[in-house]
């Protein structure tokens, strides 16, 4: 039975990653901070968990020192994350860093998290430029994040060993700490029967589940390589098509109304020029989708609609993402 360890396996992508594996005949091992946030799947599934702090050296070294078949790091953010790593690479038979597409630069030198959104002319490639990498370790900021991943994925990279960096997109699934679909649910809860689009409803920005990020671990796993893959769904919806979804799902229905301008009507898919992912090259390892955003997202609308206006994310969502004021005054003037 071969042997995948996981670090940062209680969080959306890598609970789903351990999940996949085990019930594709992997011995799992997740590691994270409190025992509390394993979900009963992966008990079931038997998984186990180890609790470790991924930037204690003496902890990852209980965990990574005997070697593994595959490593996936879910939380791998910074130059020196990824340096910690190195010296278990040699007993590690494939390694998956996951990273993700706000590294991406477009020919004028702008990223997702850019005042400006970029435009990068059709689906990203995996030698599109990146940032310039940041070696500071100041990755909790909107430019500093992907400039940190790219110092990380630099180190790996650069190793010798088979890691293979998985680039990922808006990443959903049952789980998330602050799901984007709570933006449209939030408005069902509410009894809103008019949803508002901003750029007359153009919106996207190519969405990724952890379930596809897990069928392409699975695929990384049975076939290492030192390579970067992009990982997204097969399918890419506007914001338009996904709040739809929501409602449908949720029994709801609204007026749609189109905003020519850049608000109201803003939402979490609202990138224009939208952005989609090429995916031949995870396609050519093996990476077989578990699915497209209108097949799996059916689980995560119910589970973030149980927890009603009480979500633990609600307060942290509220200032940015509920203006209905604005909203209602828009419609007046229509």
């Amino acid at each position: 039975m071969p042997n995948a360890i996981v670090l940062g396996g209680t969080g959306l992508i890598g609970r789903a990653a351990a999940l996949r594996l085990a019930r594709a005949g992997w011995d799992v091992v997740v590691t994270g901070r409190d025992p509390r946030h394993v979900p009963a799947a992966l008990t079931e599934a038997g998984v186990r968990f180890v609790a470790s702090d991924r930037r204690d050296p003496a902890a990852l070294a209980a965990v990574l020192g005997a070697g593994a078949d595959l490593l996936v790091d879910a939380c791998c953010f910074t130059a020196d994350d990824a340096r910690s790593l190195l010296p278990y690479l040699p007993g590690i038979g494939s390694a998956a860093m996951i990273s993700s597409k706000a590294v991406y630069v477009d020919a004028q030198g702008r990223h997702i998290n850019s005042p400006e959104r970029p435009d990068f002319g059709g689906p990203v490639r995996e030698d599109t430029a990146t940032l310039e990498p940041a070696w500071d370790g100041r990755y909790r900021s909107r430019d500093g994040y992907g400039r940190n991943k790219v110092a990380a994925e630099r180190v790996l990279l650069e190793s010798g060993h088979p890691v293979s960096v998985l680039r990922a997109s808006k990443v959903h699934g049952v789980g998330a700490t602050l799901p984007r679909e709570w933006h449209f649910v939030r408005r069902v809860l509410d009894g809103r029967r008019v949803v508002l689009f901003a750029h007359d409803g153009r919106g996207f920005d190519h969405p990724t589940a952890a379930a596809n990020v897990a069928a392409l671990v699975e695929a990384v796993g049975e076939r290492p390589g030192s390579r970067v893959l992009n990982i997204a769904d097969p399918d890419v919806p506007t914001g338009r098509e996904i709040a739809r979804a929501i409602a449908a799902r949720l029994g709801h229905a609204w007026e749609e109304v189109l905003v020519p301008g850049d608000e109201p009507g803003r939402h979490p898919w609202d990138v224009v020029p939208g952005i989609t992912l090429d995916l031949r090259a995870a396609e050519a390892i093996g990476y077989r989708p578990a699915g497209g955003y209108h097949d799996l997202i059916g689980p995560t609308i119910d589970a973030v609609a149980a927890h009603g206006l009480d979500a633990p994310w609600a307060a942290e969502a509220e200032d940015a993402d509920v203006d209905y004021a604005a909203e209602d005054a828009y419609l007046a003037r229509r």
